[in-house]
């Protein structure tokens, strides 16, 4: 997407005292432009949307993606509750984009397209906890962004955190963190986590997504 087409994307609106913003309905249809922009035919990927709820889109080129085991965000989280889950990578990604397969489950954080090059040497070393880095070569199945509920997605994949702004990514180091305090928790308490326990919302807990548990 170029200059202008964010230009044309983004419409700006103007509060008393000159201050602009943009409405949340227009971030995310310029995030939805960006990852369109990803794939060498968009028109395709926005049909794979329309038609599947789910497109495949190219990694390695202006995002790549770290695949993590539902078993190890579980152990973080200390919960397998997909509403608690979704708000602790939130906080800990401070609030980059996170899409959940729920069939393994499995947890991809969007992070810079560099990231597979630079994080090599790590990305070597988290292949025993089952966490892989996804660039060139590789293809990740990306929600509609809409698709930001649990509950509203059934089986299909969804937004764990939403992409809220076009380009912006989760912190690889933000991301090396959460690997790490999985790794540490499940080597503290295999017990607990010894698989990938299934994903079980939990009736009035953690309802709204901008609702701090206690």
């Amino acid at each position: 997407m170029t200059s202008d087409d964010s230009a044309r994307v983004l419409r700006p609106v103007a509060l008393d005292g000159g201050t602009v913003i943009h409405t949340s309905a227009d971030r995310r249809l310029a995030a939805e432009h960006w990852l369109l922009a990803a794939h060498p035919a968009p028109q395709q990927a926005r049909t794979e949307w329309a038609r599947h709820d789910v497109a495949l889109l190219p990694c390695g080129g202006l995002f790549s993606a770290v695949r993590i085991p539902g078993r190890l965000v579980q152990a973080v989280a200390a919960s397998t509750d997909p509403a608690d889950i979704d708000l602790v990578l939130a906080e800990v990604l401070d609030g980059g984009p996170v899409i959940c397969d729920p069939h393994g489950p499995r947890y991809y954080a969007l992070v810079p397209g560099s990231m597979p090059r630079t994080w090599r040497a790590a990305a070597d070393d988290w292949r025993v906890a089952d966490v892989d880095v996804l660039g060139r070569g590789t293809y990740l199945g990306v929600p509609r962004l809409d698709a930001v509920d649990f509950a509203a997605a059934g089986v299909a994949s969804y937004w764990a955190v939403p992409m809220e702004s076009a380009g912006v990514l989760c912190a690889p180091l933000a991301v090396a963190r959460l690997i790490a305090a999985g790794v540490h928790q499940m080597s503290e308490d295999r017990a607990v986590w010894p698989v990938d326990p299934p994903l079980t919302p939990v009736p009035g807990v953690g309802a709204g997504r901008g609702e701090r548990l206690p």
